[in-house]
């Protein structure tokens, strides 16, 4: 009895225990996709703001705006495109390193030209701009080189698997279109029926009471 007793009760100790790891995923993954989608507002409203600074804001502060705007813009178009690809081609894990990489100097500049919105100084300001533009310029020309890339791999393999797939589709239908059935061989004849002749022999010519009769050739 006690046996039976401590067996129930190590089932009941596993079974709350299973519940309460499931509970505490469950708990983790909602956790996480409200993370993304606070995230995703987040910068869908900063991208909205900037846009309007850069449309509303002349000179030093709009461009700024302008700058961070496309800055986050070519990142995150280049970070998507990676990783999409990765998880099927297992070549681009060294460009998305790569892309790693380029992702901290486009968070160091990012940063910058967010506390330089708020620079009151428009002179300073505008001294700035050359060198942020550069730098903006050399970041988003190499997220997108690597984007690009990407995407021209992909293409470029998805070409070639068409042309495989319709290579073997025109086989395929030129099988299925063949069905036209083989003549069939000559049947043997009966048993009892005679065999036709290959050559058929000459019948003797018919003579008639009028015609004469041919010489017979001189022997002398």
């Amino acid at each position: 009895m006690e046996v039976v007793v401590a067996v129930f009760a190590l089932l009941f100790v596993l079974f709350v225990g299973l519940g309460a790891y499931v509970t505490v995923k469950a708990i983790g993954a909602a956790r996480r996709g409200v993370d993304r989608t606070l995230t995703q507002a987040r910068r869908t409203v900063e991208d909205h703001t900037l846009r309007a600074k850069s449309l509303t804001q002349p000179g030093p502060a709009g461009e700024i705006a302008q700058l961070r705007l496309t800055l986050r813009t070519s990142m995150r178009a280049t970070q998507d495109a990676l990783h999409a690809g990765v998880s099927g081609d297992e070549s681009l894990k060294e460009s998305v390193g790569l892309f790693e990489r380029l992702s901290l100097h486009g968070r160091e500049l990012d940063d910058e030209l967010k506390r330089l919105e708020a620079e009151p100084d428009r002179v300073a300001l505008a001294r700035l701009l050359p060198a942020l533009r550069e730098r903006t310029e050399r970041i988003t020309r190499s997220a997108d080189s690597l984007r690009w890339a990407a995407r021209d791999r992909a293409r470029r393999f998805a070409d070639d698997d068409l042309d495989s797939l319709s290579a073997q589709i025109d086989v395929e239908a030129g099988a299925l279109r063949h069905w036209t059935a083989p003549e069939p061989p000559p049947s043997s004849p009966l048993p009892g029926e005679a065999a036709r002749p290959a050559v058929t022999p000459p019948t003797p010519r018919t003579t008639y009471s009028w015609q004469k009769k041919p010489r017979p050739e001189s022997t002398s």
